[in-house]
């Protein structure tokens, strides 16, 4: 069984982990040393080498208190998706990590804890009995013995100085079980089953899938979190109060829109972050409930999941206060990982929001300029970035720009009060290379193309505006395009506009996102307005 982790570990807010101790200082040797979670990790890794190492019935009858090693995220997930118990999970886990380690970090774990990465291909002249023998003194031995040997087979350059037995224990032992320590710890991991690492074997092939895969799967990255969600009547002003009611409910761009295109009939993906928490495994839960795969969902250790506050009028009119650890987002490796390039380019259509750093969302782009077929991209500019003007030379990748006016306008970078028009925004933005510029504001769109020029009405509605609106509009609008299989319509932006109010709610958002026939009734409405 695979499972995908960081190809390296997230170390923002997890401690202190650039001291040197003053043994170390003397040898010119950088050691991390851990805050007490990681060195009640490493305490339990260096106490269970002794024997025969590390295994699962050493971990079911020892003494030691290895409630930490079992606690850790990256083994309670691969126990769940394995369904094996916990101490089953650890060696695994423990291996794969150690793999990852540098060679000298690598041999020692792998002798001590007894590992058996070299069990089966072992190098010339290395005899694995030896190696991986039930005396953690004769595994020392034959280590100290074989270690220019291993070093010189791995391409190790250069060559550290052979070790003694005395030595192998000092600072060499304590910086490579620290390392390992600090991976575990830190670990995030994607949540789906069957998440290949870059390093498996599907590694070095091209990540364009063929066409029959690619048919109807979209992709999705963008956020997901708690919404907290307060209905009042209206929104307070600034020392005003207001009476109301409230509720939680899964949300985030991302998540909502996933769950749109999932309700029309779609195959969908969603790429995202959540934290190791109740409200990270709610989600779960729930996007796997409403048919979404979570494969591509990563899950960050000791951060929580995010939460917005959604202040809703009974208008529909909503105001919006985000909750996020900087350490929920999806990183540089992640995107160079096989699974999530291989995700991205075996999709039929991409749908992505602007929810992630800006030079996260650069590599996606450029990732997509690459692509020898790429899928068809639908991006939603929201929030406004600091510096738009770097994801400029990118834009010609997007197919479908959708958004508001002003997070429009600030991508195009209007000055806030300027009075340049919506034709005017998606002229400066098509001059870039978006291929369409669709303005949404309360239930109306307004369309910017080679194919179509023109403003859509709103249908008739109850509410000014609804929370879902956005997400239900592209979803819809993604459903069309693959249906046909042809730039849009006027008809097809019209049933997209017709998605949207079918999203009047107040309260659960991504509950709020319509069946195809709710939309088609909502589309049948227009012959008789005015």
């Amino acid at each position: 069984m695979t499972f995908r982790l960081l190809d390296k570990p997230d170390l923002r807010g997890v401690g202190a982990y650039t001291r040197r101790s003053r043994a170390d200082r003397g040898g010119g040797i950088a050691v991390v040393a851990p805050d007490p979670g990681m060195v009640a990790i490493r305490d339990i890794l260096t106490r269970l080498c002794t024997r025969s190492g590390l295994s699962s019935d050493r971990l079911r009858s020892t003494e030691i208190d290895v409630l930490p090693l079992l606690d850790l995220l990256a083994v309670r997930q691969f126990a769940r998706r394995a369904g094996v118990p916990r101490e089953e999970a650890v060696l695994p886990v423990v291996r794969e990590l150690a793999r990852r380690l540098s060679p000298s970090d690598r041999f020692i774990t792998d002798a001590e804890l007894s590992l058996g990465l070299l069990r089966e291909n072992p190098p010339p002249d290395v005899d694995p009995a030896r190696l991986y023998a039930h005396d953690l003194g004769e595994r020392r031995e034959y280590l100290t013995e074989k270690w220019s040997v291993l070093h010189e087979t791995s391409g190790a350059q250069p060559i550290p100085r052979t070790l003694t037995v005395r030595s192998l224990r000092g600072t060499p032992a304590r910086r490579a079980f620290a390392e390992l320590a600090v991976r575990l710890a830190t670990a995030s991991v994607f949540a789906g089953a069957h998440a290949v690492d870059a390093d498996s074997s599907s590694k070095g092939s091209s990540p364009q899938r063929n066409s029959s895969d690619r048919r109807g799967m979209v992709t999705v990255i963008g956020d997901a979190v708690i919404d907290h969600m307060y209905v009042v009547d209206e929104i307070p002003g600034p020392g005003a109060a207001a009476r109301g009611s409230y509720q939680e409910h899964p949300g985030g761009k991302g998540l909502t829109r996933a769950v749109a295109a999932a309700r029309l009939g779609l195959r969908v993906r969603l790429i995202s972050v959540v934290g190791d928490d109740g409200a990270g495994d709610r989600i779960l839960e729930y996007l796997r409930s409403e048919g979404v795969d979570t494969e591509l969902v990563k899950v960050v250790p000791h951060a929580p999941t995010p939460v917005t506050a959604v202040i809703v009028a009974s208008t529909g009119v909503a105001s919006r206060v985000g909750c996020k650890d900087e350490r929920i987002r999806l990183s540089a490796p992640d995107l160079r990982g096989h699974a999530i390039a291989s995700a991205i380019a075996g999709s039929e259509a991409l749908l992505l929001t602007f929810e992630q750093p800006a030079g996260v969302l650069e590599l996606i782009l450029a990732q997509l300029r690459k692509l020898p077929a790429r899928p068809l991209v639908v991006a939603h500019p929201a929030p406004r970035l600091d510096r738009p003007q770097y994801l400029y030379r990118h834009l010609g990748v997007v197919d479908y720009l959708v958004g508001g006016d002003k997070d429009l306008e600030a991508l195009a970078m209007v000055a806030d009060g300027a009075t340049a028009c919506g034709a005017q925004t998606a002229t400066r933005l098509r001059a870039l290379g978006v291929g369409t510029v669709c303005a949404l504001r309360d239930f109306r769109c307004a369309v910017w193309s080679d194919e179509v020029d023109d403003r859509f009405q709103p249908y008739p509605t109850a509410l000014e505006r609804s929370v879902g609106a956005h997400a239900a509009f592209c979803a819809a609008l993604v459903y069309r395009l693959l249906t046909s299989r042809r730039p849009a319509a006027r008809e097809d932006y019209l049933w997209a506009t017709a998605a949207m109010v079918a999203t009047q709610s107040v309260g659960d958002v991504p509950g709020a996102m319509p069946l195809p026939s709710e939309i088609d009734r909502i589309s049948r409405l227009a012959v008789h307005e005015p």
